[in-house]
């Protein structure tokens, strides 16, 4: 398995939304802290990030903005613009809680997007991210994730048969290749987390062999002979990356994806304690509920409540 597409997969929730919004200045828009990670993309003209608690970011166009935290931020012609709450529809787009008539200044296009995602098990190669990730348009930078901007604000202008379909597809496309352009600009240069760690090919091999079969009863001598380092130098260079040691990283996500085994279906529960590495109930229960504060069952049914 892909670690980056796991680490999604752990926290997503629901669909994601995105609609296609013009605007002409002055306007503001402020969009409240939420459980989930959203963003925006200028497709014509200029315009401002305002993140809470931070200096004014400029956008021009081209521009990728990914927030992954949900902490709240507003986007506005002029970082002196007044704001207007903006609320999600049932659709899926945003609208402002103020009816204003169209100004008479310069109009932007952007897309704006966002995706639903679980806080109660983060990875933490979502939970390193910073505050803003800013991707500026660059002439052959990433053409991947431009490509695939284009084929959503396309979508989004012209919808078809399929739309519905297709929409989603190219949200989680998208939110992947701004991981993955962030993680390439920064992979050079970070000294530790998530970035130098999928960057530096030996833990990177034993990561995703631990998310390429959870279940198997991984030592750390079998890590860092896959690894290709003595067994010492391993556990260190893990350990200083990923934040915590191999086999604790293992245990979490065994029990993340014991998490998403019990949420997702009616997966049995001897089934779900051996595809998580355990070999008895017993065992499995004791560890979940460690880790969860319940039990297995209980966790399953809470979670079929809530949905």
């Amino acid at each position: 398995m892909d670690v980056v597409s796991d680490a999604i997969a752990a926290m997503r929730t629901g669909q994601p939304h995105s609609s296609r919004t013009m605007l002409s200045a002055p306007w503001g828009m402020r969009f409240a802290p939420s459980d989930g990670a959203g963003f925006h993309v200028v497709l014509q003209g200029s315009c401002w990030l305002l993140p809470h608690g931070r200096d004014p970011v400029p956008l021009a166009p081209g521009d990728v903005v990914f927030l992954p935290h949900g902490r709240g931020h507003a986007v506005a012609d002029d970082p002196a613009s007044p704001l207007a709450d903006v609320v999600q529809t049932a659709a899926g787009t945003w609208e402002t809680t103020e009816d204003a008539p169209p100004g008479p200044g310069p109009v932007v296009q952007m897309l704006c997007g966002a995706y639903r995602l679980s806080r109660g098990r983060a990875h933490p190669l979502l939970t390193g991210l910073p505050d803003v990730i800013h991707l500026p348009a660059r002439i052959g930078a990433h053409p991947a994730l431009r490509a695939t901007v284009d084929l959503l604000g396309a979508e989004l202008e012209r919808p078809g048969p399929g739309s519905d379909a297709l929409v989603p597809a190219l949200l989680d496309a998208l939110l992947l290749y701004i991981l993955r352009a962030w993680l390439h600009e920064h992979a050079g240069q970070a000294s530790a987390g998530w970035a130098a760690a999928l960057a530096d090919p030996a833990i990177s091999h034993a990561l995703h062999a631990l998310h390429d079969d959870p279940a198997r009863p991984w030592t750390v001598e079998d890590l860092s002979a896959r690894a290709g380092l003595s067994r010492a130098a391993f556990a260190r260079r893990f350990t200083t990356l990923v934040g915590q040691p191999p086999l604790a990283y293992l245990t979490w996500w065994r029990m993340t994806v014991a998490g998403r085994l019990l949420t997702g279906g009616d997966t049995p529960l001897h089934l779900v304690a051996r595809r998580s590495g355990y070999s008895s109930e017993f065992a499995f229960a004791k560890a979940f509920k460690r880790a969860f504060g319940i039990s297995p069952g209980r966790y399953r049914r809470g979670t079929a409540t809530r949905e």
